[in-house]
């Protein structure tokens, strides 16, 4: 696949997706969009775990304004490209980690918001700068930060639109993990290998039961559990696992 506004490849399983308009700091305008989409949508076989960050010194500040010259219809906007670019790294085939190398502003801090795990450098920030411009955070911001950080944070940081450095944003719950900017790269790199080497289709699972968590009561929850669990237990990588176990051994997991 040939693009524009990102870079990406596949190596050892990990295929990284690096957003590059470093220019204007990574901002998201309809083909960068529609090349993130592509690019999650059409995965081969061989990828284990998808890495996403962005050039330069941001990740990603969020919407193009000057998109489309100014003339955006952001409900059509937030319909028709968004929603599919979100829904392809929720519902992306194999474990997707956020690389939060710089800032990430409105849209482009729900982006990373919407990974599997996102891990940022202590100097990255995070910033709901909707209401800066008398927006409201979209993006999946207000579904997903309420759940990961409580409704008064939620609430705060989206009036007041403060930066919340990544440090503080690891304490809070919002992601997983803050590294000192000269361990950021090799850390990313670290955590990539143990998923792509790891039983991702057991990782798929977890993903799919924590997200049916919030909406279903514990025998529903429980009933689906059994079910997921049926499923790993009938794979090849579960039969790997507890013969590696048993043998001392490192297991070589298939995965999807």
């Amino acid at each position: 696949m040939s693009f524009e506004t990102i870079q990406f490849a596949v190596k050892d399983g990990i295929a990284t997706l690096i957003l590059n308009r470093p220019q204007v700091m990574n901002a998201l305008n309809r083909q960068m969009r529609a090349e993130i989409t592509q690019a999650l949508t059409n995965l081969t076989e061989d990828v284990r775990c998808v890495v996403l960050t962005g050039s330069g010194k941001a990740f990603c500040s969020g919407q193009d304004l000057t998109d489309a010259s100014g003339a955006l219809d952001l409900e059509a906007t937030l319909r028709d490209e968004y929603e599919p670019m979100l829904r392809a790294i929720r519902d992306c085939p194999a474990p997707v980690i956020a690389a939060v190398n710089g800032v990430a502003a409105g849209a482009g801090a729900n982006l990373a918001l919407v990974a599997d795990v996102v891990i940022a450098a202590e100097s990255a920030s995070f910033v709901q700068a909707f209401t800066r411009i008398g927006l409201i955070p979209d993006a999946g911001g207000t579904w997903a930060i309420p759940r990961a950080v409580g409704a008064a944070r939620a609430i705060g940081m989206m009036l007041f639109a403060d930066a919340i450095p990544a440090r503080q944003a690891a304490d809070w719950g919002l992601i997983w993990q803050a590294l000192p900017d000269d361990e950021f790269a090799q850390g990313v790199t670290d955590r990539a290998r143990h998923l792509a080497q790891g039983p991702t289709a057991a990782y798929l699972a977890v993903r799919n039961a924590v997200a049916a968590s919030f909406d279903n009561d514990l025998d529903e929850q429980l009933r689906l559990e059994a079910r997921l669990q049926g499923e790993a237990g009938r794979s090849a990588d579960f039969r790997e696992g507890v013969a590696a176990f048993l043998e001392k051994r490192k297991p070589g997991f298939i995965g999807r």
